[in-house]
């Protein structure tokens, strides 16, 4: 998916078209235990509930691709064969009214939740005391409209109406006794504890809307952490081999660089690493029909040859590379460099520097000490005070 096909989805979530037909929920202890169900049509909801809902909803289809959004591809044997496509296809088919399917979505994600705090809980107490949750999903059939090769509608010849649901797991907390504003008698009284749905940790879409249509070989998974693909769920919801995360693939990277590099991982060789990898995320950005921007092992190798890096060292990433991340695997390019910013650290010192001006530093050897150089204008300040450099 790209991002303008993911645009196009989250506009059919405006409360005020009610264009999803039914909103089903689970209330869940952090022990998995069930509280509550149930099921709603859309157009029954009250205003303010269906934009919370749809705030909700919304969430799930938010963040960078390769952060937060990830794509889970199935098998073709899945697709014919396995139990997880075909009760995500079941639900999907049945608009949500196929009330074993649902059941078994409720068990999976309940099953997921208790696992999770288990084994996050740092005593018994703290299991014990853990957030509850709720388990939403939502049904929608969109008649996606016909687009002619100027990129004109015409909503009369729509052949295609894209099913799809989407499932949120949302934290539920308590919050705090507080003094409230009381309109009818002018005064302010005490407000008991409520418990307060907060936004999603995690989610799905199913399937992928891709070309204005279905892709049901692939979904896209959200998560609240880009630290944290809640692994449990990868694997019950689609039968998934954990991915690494976002942050640990940065640091795997950054370590690749610096491990195998060596004595040749120069200031000169990052910048031009980070600069050529923001610039194709620029250039990517751009286009918003294009999908998003993953890095492979050769375009990497590409950037240090142009940069002076000895064939032996390129070679020692290679091998590095395909250890820590597979022979072909391809990394999304937000998860390689952060393009906001442009930091140089010592033991004791850290620059942060405009990623568009990061060759305005660099570093040179004066009588045998190593000193990082920064290009000072005519506009210097020193904690917010403008200050003049003399020779």
């Amino acid at each position: 998916m790209n991002q303008k096909e993911l645009s196009e989805l989250k506009r059919r979530l405006n409360p005020e078209k009610r264009n999803p037909s039914v909103i089903c929920g689970c209330y869940v202890t952090g022990q998995g235990e069930r509280l509550a169900e149930f099921a709603k049509p859309v157009y029954s909801l009250p205003q303010e509930e269906n934009e919370k809902y749809m705030a909700i909803f919304k969430k799930v289809l938010s963040g960078s691709f390769g952060q937060n959004l990830l794509p889970v591809d199935f098998s073709a044997q899945q697709v014919m064969e396995g139990q997880e496509h075909a009760l995500l296809s079941t639900l999907r088919e049945s608009a949500l009214s196929d009330e074993e399917a649902v059941e078994q979505i409720w068990q999976k994600v309940s099953e997921c939740i208790q696992y999770e705090h288990a084994h996050e809980a740092q005593s018994l107490n703290e299991a014990q005391t853990a957030a509850n949750y709720l388990i939403l999903m939502l049904h929608d059939g969109y008649d996606v409209p016909y687009k002619d090769n100027n990129g004109e509608i015409d909503r009369e010849r729509s052949t295609t109406v894209f099913h799809y649901i989407l499932l949120a797991v949302c934290p539920v907390k308590q919050g705090k006794d507080a003094l409230c504003y009381q309109t009818v008698d002018r005064d302010f009284h005490s407000r008991p504890a409520d418990w307060i749905v907060g936004m999603p940790e995690t989610g799905f879409l199913f399937p992928a809307f891709e070309e204005r249509s279905a892709n049901i070989y692939q979904a896209l998974y959200y998560t609240k952490s880009n630290g944290d693909p809640h692994e449990a769920f990868m694997e019950s919801l689609f039968g998934a081999e954990p991915l690494m995360p976002a942050v640990q693939q940065k640091e795997t990277f950054q370590a690749l660089l610096e491990e195998t590099l060596e004595d040749e991982c120069s200031i000169g060789v990052i910048q031009t690493v980070h600069d050529t990898v923001c610039s194709m995320i620029e250039e990517r950005k751009a286009d918003k029909n294009a999908q998003p921007l993953s890095i492979t092992k050769n375009d990497v190798k590409t950037m240090l040859e142009s940069c002076g890096v000895s064939a032996e060292k390129q070679t020692a990433f290679e091998e590095k590379y395909d250890q820590s991340f597979g022979s072909f695997a391809e990394l999304p390019a937000v998860n390689m460099v952060t393009p906001s910013r442009f930091q140089v650290e010592t033991a004791s010192v850290s620059i942060k520097v405009d990623p568009a001006h990061s060759d305005l530093v660099q570093t040179r050897i004066i009588d045998g000490k190593c000193y990082i150089m920064v290009l000072a204008d005519d506009n210097v300040r020193v904690n917010g005070v403008s200050v003049k450099i003399r020779e």
